[in-house]
């Protein structure tokens, strides 16, 4: 999913145009949101451990298919905004490319497709090297990154935004990078995944609080926008504090060792997002901050969280 943590449509601020066509198309794949790929890889690759050796190899794979697919995403998500005028020369950054850099859109629809197949061909040698059940998985997650911003009825646009991206980069993500090191899918690979599904469906929650003028007066209805600015900023805090007792019902269940605990260590960040939306004021740029201390917080907690497993391993060998 597209997740725009240092993105404003209320405010001109335009990057520098900088590292020629290369540049272009780094900062078109939104390299400070790909943790939020990265992170569910290493969760589930750490969880998988103490069923075998990790394989190297195929974490790699895996992880660059997760964040190259991210990259598309945020593409697609690039095109289809300045195509239906939600990004404009006033925006800053999500439409640096196209408003302000002399990047075409049918350009950006190129790379973005040029993104999903190097995607695809990692994905064909993750199931040559495990199991071909992987390629109608990886396809319907490839679908739901497209239809997030692209078709008559973008998912982004919906009440349903927050759902599809935690659905599919957290507890998809985390299932198949366990699955690849281990060869099954347990119960207890599902349950580790809630909290990163939940925390990656509150940074698209903050990105539409703080997006909520723009986004009405487009005729979108997303959650913020369909239960207002004071209940979604509460849904998001619960959000946070849900993701924290997981965390702890996990450790009581004996699920994760006590190093898992160590994701707790998030909560000042937690804390910075809510008082932002809460105290920010209504202008994109006012809430920037807490939207970005909201994807600070599923970064520091997804990679805690990782970091606890590994640590638990690694002690219990």
């Amino acid at each position: 999913m597209e997740l725009k943590t240092a993105t404003s449509r209320g405010a001109a601020s335009a990057p520098p145009n900088t590292g020629g066509r290369w540049g272009i198309w780094l900062r078109l794949t939104r390299p400070h949101t790909l943790t939020a790929s990265f992170v569910p890889v290493a969760i589930g690759s750490a969880f998988a451990l103490p069923h075998g050796q990790l394989r190297v190899s195929l974490f790699l794979a895996m992880l660059a298919a997760s964040m190259l697919l991210q990259a598309a995403t945020n593409m697609y998500n690039e095109y289809y905004d300045f195509r239906c005028g939600l990004d404009n020369a006033g925006s800053v950054g999500i439409s640096g490319t196209l408003v302000r850099e002399g990047v075409t859109p049918e350009t950006v629809l190129a790379l973005a497709r040029l993104t999903v197949a190097a995607a695809f061909l990692l994905g064909l040698y993750l199931c040559q090297q495990t199991s071909w059940w992987l390629l109608p998985v990886g396809l319907a997650g490839a679908a739901v990154g497209y239809f997030y911003s692209g078709g008559p009825y973008p998912l982004s646009a919906t009440p349903f935004g927050e759902i599809f991206s935690g659905g599919t980069m957290g507890i998809i993500i985390i299932a198949v990078a366990f699955f690849i090191q281990t060869g099954f899918i347990s119960a207890a690979a599902v349950l580790v995944s809630v909290p990163s599904a939940i925390l990656i469906g509150a940074i698209l929650l903050s990105n539409n609080i703080r997006d909520l003028d723009g986004d009405k007066l487009h005729g979108r209805r997303t959650l913020a926008i369909l239960i207002g600015r004071g209940p979604a900023t509460a849904l998001l805090a619960a959000m946070f504090a849900l993701a924290d007792l997981w965390v702890v019902a996990l450790w009581l269940a004996g699920i994760v060792g006590p190093w898992a605990l160590l994701a707790l260590a998030s909560l000042p960040k937690q804390l910075q997002a809510v008082r932002g939306f809460r105290g920010g004021g209504s202008a994109p740029a006012e809430l920037m901050p807490a939207m970005v201390a909201t994807a600070q917080t599923n970064t520091l907690f997804g990679l805690l969280f990782a970091a606890g497993l590994l640590v638990q391993h690694l002690f219990a060998r």
